[in-house]
Formats: structure tokens, sequence, C-alpha cells
């Protein structure tokens, strides 16, 4: 028989209890079933306790803290749930840094619980003593340090509410090891507000009725849609929009997949590596409606050149984005799951598709001057982009795509076509090599029912290589495409055209992945001429477990279009 949570809670509430147990039976009310980890000695007794919870916490334990929060990040990506590390102290703890840094730039809703040393020791310089609490204050949405186990509770309870409402983003919260061992009676109280902190504002109908007068007179506009929209799970709000206004759409690198790129009114990606029309006519816009995203450096180029014809309107979940980039014209704050509907309410319908046929021109463009070649190149070895295309069409375009950073990582974002909602995982804010392995773990116990596939440099897989032995251990059947161009590939690139063609220290010397696959129980297949490249993909989509396969690419090859960095995003180079 079934036992809810809240049923569970009434059982329990007033139990004395450790403070370790109550950490996992808070978890447990909180709707957590999984853990990404790694124990020591700080954090013992939360593992000693978690030994009975093996039946309902299920625990993945990784090769490197980092590894923890990546995974955590990915599972949170896909499932739209908050992801949960659990960590010891010291360098357990600073391991775990880079992720939570990815975590807050890309809005990922995390909880990291890190063991610390006993009350009594804190400010000694205590063996695996660090002051974590001030290291991550930079880095985190919220953090605290729970010194009695009667904290506990709550202190987790306000956890959850911080990393999942307004703005997602990581939150830590560091438990002393006496905490962990005291006894209390338990009592947990969801968080449904704070004072003081107010995670969405109320949208202003003035201001509403001003956008919908602009987006009514505009003859020129274009939606540019944020990881916003997914993460405020307002998808259907924004689709209904779109078709009521008629208006072209654009997407940022972590918006792909809000909008299914064979849409008619999608025009493509923005960005440095972006699409040659949504860059190119940033200039003739006369309306940009932004929503849910940040006006990040890499979409703008040049801020004092972007769209410098177009009035702005802003919808954006956290006031502090609104201007900081980009002025607004009508700022918009509040939840875009919201304001949608209520600015669809406000405007008309209309019909823009003589105004989206001149973006359809620019794909024309670019598909001969760029993509053609990418996909079809005359000769040569293997490139990035036709192994791409190719694993894309075994999949129909439908899996989540983890990336890692770099040249693979906009060769995927570009030539991977996406479907359904919530299908890309990258780490954009931060650029973080190393972050797609563990999070394609993640994203994979986030959304078991679909595949997985990771694309993956030699340089960023080896920063993370490790993680091999958490599939291993675990049996998380990813599929990771290695396009092994032995380069730093993304470095090399900017060498070539800005530096001369110096190539100082980027060139790799890589290891036997094959002999590193085997040994970790993964399928393995290396592939160097296009001829077995479809048959090699094939084998990899229907194997059963974890699958590594290592493509050989040309090691010259650049990502095109380009917007060189600082330039304005109307110079976009296609070679």
């Amino acid at each position: 028989m079934h036992t809810s949570s809240d049923e569970a809670q009434q059982t329990i509430d007033g139990v004395r209890m450790t403070g370790s147990r109550a950490l996992l039976e808070s978890f447990l009310i909180e709707g957590v079933d999984t853990l990404f980890g790694y124990p020591g000695g700080a954090i013992i007794p939360v593992y000693d306790a978690l030994y009975d919870y093996r039946d309902r916490l299920r625990h993945i334990l990784v090769r490197h803290e980092q590894g923890a929060v990546h995974a955590a990040q990915g599972y949170a990506r896909v499932s739209g749930r908050v992801g949960v590390c659990l960590v010891t102290s010291g360098p357990g703890a600073t391991n775990t840094v880079t992720g939570l840094a990815d975590a807050l730039m890309d809005s990922t809703p995390i909880v990291l619980i890190t063991g610390q040393v006993g009350s009594s020791l804190l400010g000694t310089d205590a063996f695996q003593e660090t002051n974590f609490i001030g290291i991550t204050q930079a880095v985190t949405k919220w953090n605290c340090q729970v010194k009695r186990a009667e904290e506990i509770p709550a202190a987790i309870a306000k956890a959850f509410f911080v990393a999942r409402s307004g703005r997602p983003g990581p939150v830590v919260v560091d438990i002393t090891k006496d905490a962990q061992c005291g006894v209390a009676p338990f009592h947990y109280k969801r968080v449904t507000s704070i004072r003081s902190y107010v995670p969405v504002s109320e949208p202003d109908p003035a201001r509403l009725d001003e956008a919908a007068r602009l987006i009514d007179e505009a003859q020129r506009p274009l939606v540019m849609v944020g990881q916003g929209v997914l993460l405020g799970n307002a998808e259907a709000q924004l689709r209904a929009f779109l078709e009521k206004s008629g208006m072209p759409v654009a997407s940022t690198l972590l918006g792909l997949s809000a909008v299914p790129t064979d849409a008619p009114q999608y025009v493509g990606m923005l960005g440095m590596h972006g699409n040659y029309g949504p860059n190119i006519r940033n200039r003739e816009c006369d309306l940009i409606v932004a929503v849910g995203m940040r006006f990040d450096d890499r979409v703008t180029g040049s801020p004092a050149h972007f769209a410098e014809n177009a009035r702005v309107i802003h919808l954006e979940i956290d006031p502090a984005e609104i201007g900081k980039i980009i002025p607004a014209d009508v700022p918009v704050a509040g939840d875009v799951r919201q304001t949608l509907p209520m600015l669809t309410e406000r405007i008309h319908s209309r019909d823009h598709s003589a105004w989206i046929e001149g973006f359809r021109v620019c794909d024309r463009i670019e598909r001969e001057r760029v993509i053609d070649k990418a996909l079809h190149p005359a000769g040569g070895r293997i490139h990035m982009g036709e192994a791409v295309d190719t694993v894309a069409r075994a999949y129909a375009n439908d899996a989540v795509v983890v990336t890692d950073v770099g040249q693979q990582q906009m060769f995927a974002a570009r030539y991977f076509g996406f479907r359904h909602t919530r299908s890309l995982v990258t780490s954009g804010g931060l650029g973080t090599m190393g972050f797609g392995l563990p999070a394609a773990i993640g994203a994979k116990l986030g959304a078991p029912e679909r595949d997985v596939v990771l694309f993956v440099g030699d340089g960023g897989l080896q920063m993370t290589i490790q993680e091999l032995g958490t599939i291993f251990q675990s049996k998380v059947p990813v599929k990771i495409v290695l396009l092994n161009n032995s380069f730093l590939g993304m470095v090399r690139q900017w060498q070539e055209l800005f530096y001369d063609s110096r190539y100082s220290f980027t060139e790799l010397t890589n290891p036997d992945f094959g002999m590193i696959a085997r040994a970790n129980g993964l399928g393995y297949r290396r592939v160097e001429s296009r001829e077995e490249l479809a048959d090699a993909v094939a084998e990899m989509k229907a194997s059963q477990g974890a699958f590594l396969l290592e493509v050989c690419v040309e090691s010259q090859e650049n990502v095109f279009p380009m917007v060189p960095a600082g330039a304005p995003a109307a110079e976009i180079r296609l070679e």
C-alpha cells in the first residue's frame, strides 16, 4: 500500500531522531528520489543513516564531487525538479564550486548538502575544515550553516523553496558533524513564503498595455526566447502568444527546444555561432520582445549596436536582468507563464509572413555558404557537422541532447533538431568543460524514458573522464559521441582566426579511448571513414547499455557562422 509523503510526515512528526535521519526524512517530504554524492568523514553520519533508506532514496556514487553537481544539474534540467547533492567537508566541498557557479549562471535549481567539522572545531583550521559559507556566497542563490539537529528540517525546507522559486538557482546547506549526530524531535513545515524575499513580481497592467500597443504597431518584430520559458513551464503560453501575434521567434542557446525547430515561425538560434537570419536582421527590427532571457554578451555582441533601431519589451522574472545589458522600453517583471497570457489577451491577431520570408532568404544564403559544406563536405575526414547530422537523423531529432563545451557544443546546437521541450542540456553562461559526461548521467536518470545522447570533445571528456566509473557502477545507459579532433578545438579556431594560427598548447596527444571505454564496461566503436559512420551510429543506438562512439574528425574544422567577440551581431561571418 502506497503511503503519501504527507501521511508519512504525520507519522513521524514529533518523533525524536538524529539530525542525519531528519535530513533524509526532509528529502522524502520534498519529493526527492535521487542523490548524487561522495562520502567522507564529515558527512559519514548522514551516509550511515542513508544505509537504511536505500529503498526510498537512490544514491549515485560519482567519482569526483564536481561530477555530483553537474549530474544534479542534468537531472534538474530535464526533469524540472531540484537536483540534490551530498558531499563531505574541505576538499569534498570545494570540489563543487565550479558546479555551483555553473548552476547559478544557468539558473539551475540545486540543493547541495555539505558536511562540516564539529561546531566546537569551527575556526580552528581543523582537519578538512574550510569556511564553505564564505567561499560560496558568490556562487549560490542562498547558503547557510546548521549547527544543531533541531534546525535541520527548517533549513532544508527553506533551501528547497529558495532553489526552486522565482529565478531558480543553487543553494548550499553546510551541516556540522555534531548537528548530524544530535537528537531532536522532528518537525517539518514546507516553506511557501519568506519575509523580504519576493521571488516573483506582480505584473504591472499599464506596462502590459503599453507592450501590447507596441506589438500591435510593429511591422518588423522579433521574439527572442530564453531558458526562462523552459524554467517557467510556459511553452504552451508561448505557443499561444506566437500564434496570435504572428511574429517570428528566435532562441538563445539555453532557450533551444522551447519552440520546435521545425515550427513555421521559428527562424533560428541567436548568438555568436547562431543562425545568419536572426543575427543579421536584428538591426532591421523595429521591435524586440525578449521572453525569459538576459541578453548575454554571446547573444548581443556589441550591446551598443544590438537591435539599435528597435524598441524593446523585456519579459523577465528577475528584475535585476531588465535593463542590465540592453535598455528596455517596456519592462515587464514577472513569471512569463503569467505575463505571456496577459499579453496575449491584449494583442490583436497579426500576420507577419512577409517579414518572416526575409528570414527564409537568409536561411537559403546560410545553407548554401555554411550548412551544405558542414553536412556534406567534399572529401577529407569526417566533419563534426555531418557527424551530428547523422546522429540526429538516426534519432529522428527526438532525444535529450547533452553537450560539453566547445566546437561540438555549437555543432550539436546548430544541427540537432528539437521536437520536444527540455531536450538540450549544456553549460551556457559559465562554459564549463567537463560538464557533459556527468550531466548526461544525471539527464538519463531524470528522464529514463528518453534517449540521452552526449556530444563531447576529446578535451572536455578527459576533464571528467573518471565519471565513466559512475556509469560502470550505476549502469546508466547514456550514448556518448566523442568528436575527436586531437585539439582543444574552439581555442584552436580562435588561434587560427585571431592569432595568426599560432597553436599554442592546444594540440592534444590522446590516450586509447577504446581501452578506457571497455575497461569501464561501455560498448565502443571507433570510426574514421564517413562510409561507416551511419552503421556505427545505428550500432550505438541499438545497444542496450552505455556506448562510446569515437568519431575521428577533421582537426582544422571551424564553426561558422561566427560573430567575432565584441563585434556587432550583424557583422556575423559566414566563413
